[in-house]
């Protein structure tokens, strides 16, 4: 477990037990402050359009920024993580083309759901001891996780951005509690990525222009999770198996060596959500996703976002039994369904395509749905 010996102070002692007490495993302190190198990089990275469509990462940059931007009262920030290691390499499902791959970390619970509840507690807790003010954070506001997370010696920032822990490789959550308290901050954690390129060699869609730098528009998770409209033709190969966020990235790290499996039962895989076929998602209705996913996080892209990344896979399976699949879906009342049919039937049989085009072009009157057709 991680302590800093050059943070004896009494109130980061008694926070730092109570939070593992709670279930955290990575606890560190930090000033509410970053360094302006944190905002040069954000700006650049909007400026170049890497964002996408997270239109909010551009509204809100100088609050994302800087952490007293967003609460001028603050003092400290107590970063904290929660180990969610898989049992399991999820490098080996995407061998298995006809199954569909979910993210480790969309496997079971909302991990915010998980933390909300344990958090709030412990700030609750920090208030009523130290007469404090307190604000939580699980990924619901603009906060710079990460680079908070470094300067409170919880882990370094990896070539591929993401945190690295020496303790828990590539597979943490982080929260954040900022609290009007003063607070010692602890050592910032040194880089110890060294000639390592694992991450970004692994890469199926080459997200990241260089080491440190991640352009968002071609990163699988992105494309998965937050983009709403038809994947770029030029990525859907790439993207394999993968219907819901990408571990490749961080599956590779050296230092997940040192993980362990997530202690938190929340975190462990749920059966139905581990390597599901795709023919049992593809026909799924609204009301059907909805079940299927309650309480994960794959929930929030709604069923025709998710019906799209399943067809994808579809295309990339080479399995024509699931062809026929494809075909019912040419009929689905969501154009983004329509088009990625589309697009899976004629990775699986050209002249079905060119038949069925004839059949349906002529009455499809979305533009997104022609291009797909008028290839």
């Amino acid at each position: 477990m991680m302590i800093s010996t050059s943070n004896p102070g009494e109130k980061n002692r008694q926070i730092y037990e109570e939070a593992l007490a709670l279930g955290f495993e990575a606890v560190g302190f930090a000033k509410a402050d970053l360094p302006a190198s944190v905002k040069d990089r954000l700006k650049t990275f909007v400026a170049l359009g890497r964002h996408g469509d997270m239109a909010w990462l551009e509204s809100r940059i100088a609050e994302r920024a800087h952490p007293q931007s967003l609460w001028p009262e603050a003092q400290s920030v107590i970063m904290l993580g929660m180990n969610y290691g898989p049992e399991t390499d999820p490098m080996v499902a995407l061998q298995e083309r006809s199954r569909s791959v979910v993210s480790v970390y969309a496997q079971n619970k909302d991990y915010h759901d998980v933390i909300k509840k344990r958090i709030k507690r412990l700030a609750r807790s920090i208030s009523e001891k130290y007469s404090a003010g307190v604000k939580v954070f699980v990924d619901t506001a603009p906060v710079m996780e990460k680079p908070l997370a470094a300067l409170a010696g919880i882990g370094w920032q990896g070539k591929h951005t993401n945190l690295v822990s020496r303790d828990y490789g590539s597979w943490l959550f982080l929260s954040a509690i900022f609290t009007t308290l003063e607070l010692k901050p602890d050592k910032p954690e040194k880089d110890h990525c060294g000639s390592c390129r694992h991450c970004l060699d692994i890469c199926p869609t080459k997200a990241f222009p260089a080491p440190y730098q991640l352009d968002a528009k071609r990163c699988i998770s992105y494309l998965t999770i937050e983009h709403k409209g038809p994947i770029p033709r030029d990525l859907r190969a790439a993207m394999g198996n993968r219907i819901y966020g990408c571990d490749d990235c961080l599956a590779v790290c050296p230092w997940n060596k040192f993980a362990t499996r997530a202690s938190e039962a929340a975190f462990h895989a749920r059966e139905e959500l581990t390597a599901p076929a795709l023919a049992e998602l593809a026909v799924l209705d609204d009301s059907a996703f909805r079940k299927r996913f309650s309480g994960s996080p794959v929930k929030r892209t709604g069923r025709n976002r998710f019906i799209r990344n399943v067809l994808i896979a579809i295309g990339n399976s080479e399995n024509v039994s699931l062809l026929e699949i494809a075909v019912d879906l040419l009929a689905d009342s969501d154009p983004l369904v329509r088009g990625a049919a589309i697009w899976a039937l004629l990775q699986l049989s050209p002249e079905k395509f060119f038949r069925l085009k004839e059949q349906y072009a002529p009455g499809e009157t979305d533009e997104s749905v022609l291009v797909e057709w008028n290839v």
